[in-house]
């Protein structure tokens, strides 16, 4: 059994069709390279091993005949993968399962209940899987075996409010911390202090079964209880949510049910903390890094001198894009931090902060590039690439974009102004027009955003094996 490698980019051609198309091919097929490496599948094939009635997880083994069930269990926008996997090494001995996953996604499975729910904004769907995981982990015993592959994009498909706090409640806190500008941890600071099965809740339902965590990382740092928070301890607390509240002004802009059961929360609402000399077991089965370094292989294969400049970007991203270009600017004048040809990879998760008036359609990855097209206007020997790796950035159909020298012009002949599309944060539709936007549809991967920066001397054509 298994799957073909899969084609990530579905407008290649376009892509590749104006502008610097040498250096273009290039950053598409590092793109591909790098979502290849990501797959949790195949993760998860070379993890976990069975052996008649010998299960072997990294360095973990069991006997199955010490277990009467096993479950397997998950969310998010990298599980469809790992649950695949599971059911093709597991096969009949798998009592039941249930995943939950965005629209959109594939998932060849057939032992295993699927829920799909919408994302980033959680639905009746979201609300309803939340309700059947509840509802399944508190009848485990421990006599059975779980395993849990609850990824990134799970804080939107399993949603299940603590009590006095409606879903419609939670769809404008999710809307509202989109727009605030906040980061991933501080935004899952508030929502597992929201929830009655984040923040380690699932695993106190789910304890002392043995519990098997699978997931796949799209934090910066790999900061388990950001990845998979049902599922391990929390290490937020209530007062770490007040202070995001604080900072970014929110208490006014949630609904009132939200901000009052932060405000009054005390010890009796604090999520679990500690589950030590209890039967669980962690492993991130892709790190958060993985697209970076393996971009940055790809394009020394291809013929660039590589090197990954940060795994760890985080801040606004038109901000975070001028600074890339500004590096593009140095390795063309002065050949620092590397000659050309170079590649410079870079990684992490950018935000965006939306004011109550300019909400047109973008994500982070848009701007990001966006932003760049503006500082590299007019040079021939630059391309810049900034994708979400699970297909979508925001909220948008698009993964992200890929920009050069001739992005800017192209801009303005179609009668956009880039830095006007930039400010009203509606870049998506002008990147469509232009032949910028990357088209991927679900990867069926989720880690740390990808940035790549290719720099060319003149006479220099990267070597593009496909």
């Amino acid at each position: 059994m298994g799957r073909k490698r899969k084609q990530y980019i579905r407008n290649r051609d376009r892509l590749t069709s104006h502008g610097n198309s040498s250096l273009r091919n290039a950053a598409t097929e590092i793109i591909e390279h790098a979502l290849e490496a990501a797959d949790p599948y195949t993760a998860v094939n070379r993890l976990v091993r069975l052996q008649n009635e010998r299960l072997t997880v990294g360095d973990l083994t069991l006997d199955l005949k010490d277990y009467d069930r096993i479950f397997i269990l998950g969310a998010g926008k990298a599980s469809g993968g790992i649950a695949q996997a599971l059911e093709e090494k597991l096969g009949n001995r798998i009592s039941d399962g249930l995943f939950v996953l965005k629209h959109g996604d594939e998932a060849a499975l057939h032992r295993t209940r699927v829920i799909y729910a919408d994302h980033p904004i959680p639905d009746e769907n979201s609300y309803r899987g939340g309700q059947l995981m509840a509802s399944m982990a508190e009848t485990f015993t421990d006599k059975d075996l779980v395993f849990a592959g609850i990824t990134g994009g799970s804080s939107a498909l399993l949603a299940l409010p603590v009590e006095g706090i409606t879903l419609e409640d939670i769809q404008q806190v999710n809307q509202r911390l989109m727009l605030s500008g906040a980061d991933i941890v501080q935004i899952n600071a508030i929502r597992k202090h929201l929830s009655r099965i984040k923040g380690g809740w699932l695993a106190k339902m789910i304890l002392p079964a043995t519990l098997i965590n699978l997931t796949v990382s799209d934090v910066v740092g790999d900061m388990l209880d950001y990845i998979t928070g049902p599922t391990v301890p929390d290490t937020s607390t209530l007062e770490d949510a007040r202070c995001v509240m604080d900072e970014y002004n929110l208490w006014d802009s949630f609904p009132a049910s939200a901000s009052e059961y932060l405000r009054r929360g005390g010890s009796a609402e604090e999520t679990p903390k500690d589950f030590r000399n209890l039967p669980l077991h962690s492993f991130v089965v892709v790190a958060g890094d993985v697209a970076c370094v393996a971009a940055a292989e790809r394009a020394g294969e291809l013929g660039f001198k590589s090197m990954i400049l940060t795994s760890m970007i985080k801040g606004e991203a038109k901000e975070a894009g001028s600074f890339l270009a500004s590096i593009a600017q140095e390795a063309l004048r002065f050949g620092r931090p590397i000659a050309p040809p170079c590649a410079i990879i870079a990684g992490g998760e950018n935000v965006v902060t939306i004011g109550s008036k300019d909400r047109g359609s973008g994500g982070p990855n848009q701007e990001f590039a966006l932003s760049a097209s503006i500082d590299v206007a007019g040079l021939e020997n630059v391309v810049i690439a900034a994708i979400d790796t699970d297909g979508f950035d925001g909220s948008t159909e698009s993964a992200g974009a890929i920009i050069d020298g001739s992005t800017k012009a192209s801009a303005e002949a179609q009668g956009y102004n880039p830095k006007e599309v930039l400010r009203k944060h509606d870049v998506d539709g002008m990147l469509h027009v232009i032949g910028d936007a990357v088209i991927t549809g679900p990867t069926g991967t989720n880690v740390n955003d990808l940035k790549i920066l290719l720099v060319i001397e003149a006479r220099f054509n990267a070597q593009v094996q496909l």
